[in-house]
């Protein structure tokens, strides 16, 4: 995995993206504290010793790499924890407090004199997450939030309690289970969420208490084709894999007697039981954080060094953040602000942690919740669904515990992750204003998270799954420049560089039709139309508070109300956006970076690939003849740059640019350029008069 520090001295010590893994054991250090505090106790199971390669001018020194478990309590009384769905539910100690367990990791300066006072705290993405040494200073952790992952010796889990009904009783409740594109000859699938593992056993596996239907054809809008109901007496919560139907019983698994059929999708409702109160890993988050912040404890291990905090979260951890923020936990239990700065990045929903029988693990296929709660940071009155105005920080700005916020995403994020009903509301009308304490990040024409740029080639590698080849624009680099934007802003007050990001008021945003986009017929290319993602208004049932998204998930799948369509950012005549921030290699074009894909063959051919989040590239010709040939209307690379040297001369510029924008640390402009200086196409020896002329013009010759 390529490092995200490029050799950065102390001197700008700001901010960084951590990529490396923790690795090694160490000594065992347990410590005690108040039985009254948030975290009861930690223990420190290794502590490992790393150089500190990236610290070229050895200012900061070696770091400690520690991991180890810490114990924490909340009261369900408290009205910061009372929101938690099924908390009053949940077991108690002999204080009437419910207890939690979360695993954690730290990397911290070993001389902390050294350190720069800054906590940077990762939300692990589905239990897997990094810790490193960096150049700056800062500290970095990371912890175990959700409680539906069965521990391992690397991820990292939380551990919570299911609830139970007050005379002890199961809590039951009804659970959906899609399986799609089974292997052939296979008779066994796991009960899962399109390949999400359903955390909960069957309440009963009497299968005429369930339902489950074949559906023959299925769009992401929700219309169906043919379906067909199993008999009971043909499926069976079972392992089949190594005995006959009907197997061996199983309350996690799902046994078909004729065996799956990959033409169909395999969906089932069913009683599930154990509901965990998986709400618990946002006070975990809270309360870890603010123990390393605040604690003055011995067992801290930066005890008083902690001057500022900052909390990053990425795609499904981003969609996790912005669920902490709504529900209020950046306010600890003693009042005080946890993070003082916070970036949700590619993050467009909100996690499913807050309501019973929750899969925190999905990825906002259809049916799945997550679009229901607020989506803008200011209050604004959702009258399209019914909802009373709130917004993200509704909580936080009440309790004056709101942090300053980057918020970040690309083209993907539009394609699939409901970001034009963020920037719109849902009635799609103005630009929802923000508020002063946020800024918004648009990186045009990538797919979900972007690649990081290793190399300017015109041809780009195809895709297994998708018909378009793989989209390889990249966002990496300037979200390294905006992490030390961002810790600048929090510790020492620096106006970032400005919002920008597509508006109705600029004319940005379309319908997702080629002809209202702009998109360009490319001969062969696969055209925008109607693969956008919209909102599904969905009716979950009346025990859900929609607006917070926590409560119960009566109606299993749920009906669609309506669905908000959603607006797609316009693009110029090479079908490349022109809003945002665009990276340099979408300003030095090498073709068309899509934010949208289609999938290539299975029983969602034609649909968004990967679930709306996978982009597409088509790569332009390299020369006038080639693209006249093929009939494209996209100018060549030779019409474009006249030669490799006048492309290298362009990428150039456009990365001093960026640096003196903020936009790009020096040392990943460095390396872009050098990267365009070994560009293999539009040699000097083939190239004509007027190539030439303009290769001179692009390098001011």
């Amino acid at each position: 995995m390529t490092s995200n520090f490029r050799g950065r001295s102390r001197v700008a010590r700001r901010g960084f993206l951590p990529t490396i893994m923790l690795a090694g054991t160490a000594s065992l250090f347990a410590g005690t504290m108040p039985a009254s505090a948030e975290i009861k106790r930690i223990e420190i199971d290794s502590t490992v010793a790393v150089s500190n390669d990236l610290d070229q001018g050895n200012e900061v020194g070696p770091y400690e790499l520690i991991t180890g478990r810490a114990f924490g309590v909340v009261d369900p009384k408290d009205p910061l924890n009372a929101l938690i769905t099924d908390i009053q539910n949940a077991p108690r100690n002999p204080e009437g407090l419910v207890e939690y367990e979360t695993k954690f990791a730290l990397a911290k300066p070993k001389e902390m004199d050294k350190a720069s006072g800054v906590l940077w705290y990762d939300i692990v993405n589905r239990s897997t997450g990094t810790v490193t040494a960096n150049p700056y200073g800062h500290v970095q952790l990371l912890s175990g939030w959700q409680g539906d992952i069965a521990p391992n010796a690397t991820n990292y889990t939380a551990k919570v309690p299911a609830a139970r009904n007050a005379d002890g009783s199961p809590i039951t409740g009804k659970v959906l289970a899609r399986i799609v594109d089974p292997k052939p000859g296979t008779n066994t699938a796991p009960l899962a969420l399109l390949g999400r593992a359903i955390p909960y056993d069957a309440a009963s596996l009497d299968t005429t208490r369930a339902k489950l239907i074949k559906k023959s054809a299925e769009k992401r809008s929700g219309e169906l084709g043919p379906v067909e109901q199993v008999a009971s007496t043909d499926w069976a919560f079972a392992d089949c894999s190594k005995s006959e139907f009907p197997g061996k019983p199983d309350p996690r698994k799902l046994c078909v007697k004729a065996g799956f059929d990959p033409a169909f999708l395999y969906e089932v409702v069913y009683d599930a039981k154990d509901p965990l109160v998986l709400g618990l890993g946002l006070a975990g988050m809270r309360d870890l954080a603010s123990y390393f912040r605040y604690s003055d404890d011995k067992t801290n291990p930066v005890a008083g060094k902690i001057n500022h905090s900052i909390i990053k979260g990425v795609s499904q951890s981003g969609n996790t953040l912005k669920t902490f923020l709504l529900l209020g936990f950046n306010e600890d239990e003693k009042h005080r602000i946890v993070f003082d700065g916070a970036n949700p990045h590619i993050a467009g929903r909100l996690t499913t942690i807050n309501v019973r029988f929750g899969v925190p693990s999905g990825s906002g296929t259809l049916y799945e919740p997550g679009g229901e709660g607020v989506l803008w940071w200011n209050d604004y009155e959702d009258k399209i669904r019914g909802r009373k105005p709130e917004g993200l920080l509704t909580r936080c700005t009440a309790s004056k515990t709101c942090p300053k916020i980057f918020e970040t995403f690309g083209a993907a994020e539009f394609n699939a992750r409901l970001f034009s009903i963020a920037l719109t509301g849902t009635e799609g009308k103005i630009d929802l204003p923000l508020p002063d304490n946020v800024r918004r990040y648009y990186f045009p024409g990538n797919t979900h998270g972007g690649a990081e740029t290793t190399t300017f080639k015109l041809a780009g590698p195809g895709s297994k799954a998708c018909v378009l080849s793989e989209n390889p624009n990249s966002e990496i680099e300037q979200m390294r420049a905006l992490s030390v934007a961002l810790v600048d802003w929090v510790v020492k007050g620096t106006e970032p560089p400005p919002s920008s990001y597509p508006k109705l008021s600029s004319g940005d945003l379309a319908a997702n039709t080629a002809e209202a986009m702009g998109y360009p017929k490319i001969p062969g290319s696969l055209m925008p139309d109607g693969l956008a993602v919209g909102l599904m208004d969905y009716d979950f049932g009346s025990e859900l508070n929609y607006n917070e998204f926590s409560g119960v998930l009566n109606n299993q799948p749920p009906g669609i109300r309506q669905t908000i369509a959603p607006f797609m950012p316009k693009v110029n005549a090479d079908g490349n956006e022109t809003s945002g921030l665009p990276s340099v290699l979408h300003q030095a074009p090498l073709g068309t970076y899509t934010g949208w894909n289609a999938t290539k063959a299975g029983f969602f051919k034609g649909q968004p690939c990967g679930g709306g989040l996978t982009a597409g590239y088509v790569p332009f010709s390299e020369t006038r003849k080639e693209r006249e040939a093929a009939g494209d209307p996209r100018p060549s690379l030779e019409e474009r740059y006249g030669t490799a040297r006048g492309y290298q001369c362009l990428v150039q510029d456009l990365a001093d640019r960026q640096v003196k924008d903020r936009m790009l640390l020096s040392e990943d402009a460095v390396r872009l350029v050098k990267l365009a200086g070994k560009v293999d196409f539009l040699p000097v020896d083939k190239a004509d008069d007027a190539a030439k002329a303009k290769a001179a013009q692009l390098c001011h010759l």
